[in-house]
């Protein structure tokens, strides 16, 4: 009876040991209760231990993380008028010696503010095709490429190139002035050299800022497109511009410039139809309006308004920027402006701003030295300011300090 007793001892006593160690293998972390494995716990988690009645309960806590701090890059926008090329501008710029034209001191009195610029905009009216075309000033333009390239030792790269005068030198002109502007590596927009060129998205990227391009035009003084080649110059169509804006914001620019030529010539206010056209723009998203076609300065305005994402922002409308450059005098013809956008970019939330505005107005002062004309642009209120320009007589700073009280107070109207 006792070696039974013992035998049946051992068995119970196996039996149990079995039975623990089968239980540890299947629940490893059963132990004294139950806890929550290091190995579990998120990461960058803090484990809170909690115990009751001899059993511990493990709270993964992950902590709340503090708010970075906005980044932001800025570029500056320089946008003027229209760049003329009157006959009357042509003989004084022209060297007898180099046989060549130079027209870069119509820019030095404005380089230093066009060197400010990230992006420096222009409406070029007037073809650059080249002398087998002949130099010719109005009514159908066509200048030397001498211009371009003054034109980017100023600061230049963007020209609006979609304006009445487009075709002044028919289609093999217009052809002929994209071919030197991109011999100098400056964009045209608005006018293309074929259909896949017209539909490619033109965004310049300055300082990790990316701005769409777009540029438009009424019409071409009656000169007809090319049957077949509507892709020369970009007319206005409302809803095409705003599928534009729209592929351009698609494509990653972070804000869009659309140039327009339009309203009605030396009328000094905008009227109804730019108003309408430059509003509903912006409402489909473009920033930046650039007027240009009056040859006179109009007023400007900013419209708030809400990005795409449902953002409050701030957009801009330029409805004229005067003549830059011309032989045209009188009734404000001679004048123009500079605008200076500061253009801020949240990098942390993607958004855009722009942060200031200034419209900086200028004169285009023609003198006579000899036989020729010469011209310079000049700023008006640093040319006031500092008093000490000898080319200029006593009646030209009455005239001009007259002439910026009362642009400044046309610029300012619709504000």
């Amino acid at each position: 009876m006792r070696h039974k007793k013992t035998r049946i001892t051992l068995l119970i006593g196996l039996s149990l040991a079995s039975i623990a160690l089968i239980a540890f293998l299947i629940f490893p972390n059963l132990q004294d209760g139950f806890s929550l494995s290091k190995e579990s716990t998120p990461d960058n988690s803090q484990l809170i231990t909690e115990t009751s009645q001899n059993q511990e309960t493990a709270i993964a806590v992950t902590p709340t993380p503090s708010p970075s701090t906005p980044q932001f890059v800025e570029a500056v926008w320089l946008g003027v008028g229209d760049i003329m090329s009157h006959t009357p501008q042509l003989p004084g710029a022209y060297n007898e010696v180099e046989k060549k034209y130079n027209f870069n001191p119509y820019f030095a009195e404005v380089k230093p503010i066009l060197e400010q610029g990230d992006w420096v905009m222009a409406n070029l009216e007037t073809p650059i095709a080249g002398k087998e075309f002949g130099y010719t000033g109005y009514p159908t333009f066509n200048a030397p490429i001498e211009l371009a390239e003054a034109l980017k030792n100023a600061g230049f790269n963007l020209f609006s190139t979609a304006n009445n005068h487009s075709l002044d030198k028919g289609e093999r002109g217009l052809l002929r002035t994209l071919e030197h502007l991109k011999s100098l590596d400056l964009q045209a927009i608005g006018t293309a050299s074929s259909q896949e060129e017209a539909d490619s998205l033109i965004i310049s990227e300055k300082n990790g800022i990316k701005m769409g391009l777009l540029s438009y035009t009424y019409g071409t003084n009656g000169i007809p497109i090319p049957e077949g080649k509507p892709y020369l110059v970009a007319l206005i169509d409302e809803e095409k511009i705003k599928k534009d804006i729209k592929r351009l914001k698609e494509g990653g620019a972070d804000l869009v410039t659309v140039a327009l030529h339009f309203g009605a010539e030396y009328q000094t206010t905008p009227n109804e139809e730019q108003k309408q056209l430059a509003r509903a723009l912006v409402a489909a998203g473009a920033d930046i309006i650039a007027g240009s076609h009056p040859h006179v300065i109009q007023p400007y305005e900013v419209i708030e308004t809400i990005d795409e994402k449902g953002n409050n922002k701030s957009a801009l409308i330029i409805y004229s920027m005067g003549n830059f450059i011309s032989n045209q005098r009188g009734e404000s013809k001679d004048y123009g402006v500079i605008f200076k956008v500061n253009v801020r970019k949240n990098m942390t939330e993607g958004t855009i701003e722009l942060t200031e505005v200034e419209a900086i107005p200028t004169w285009v002062h023609r003198y006579k030295p000899d036989k020729s004309f010469r011209y310079r642009i000049l700023p008006v209120e640093e040319t006031l300011a500092q008093a000490n320009d000898k080319l200029l007589k006593a009646s030209d700073y009455k005239a001009m300090k007259t002439d910026f009280e009362m642009l400044k107070a046309r610029l300012d109207s619709m504000k």
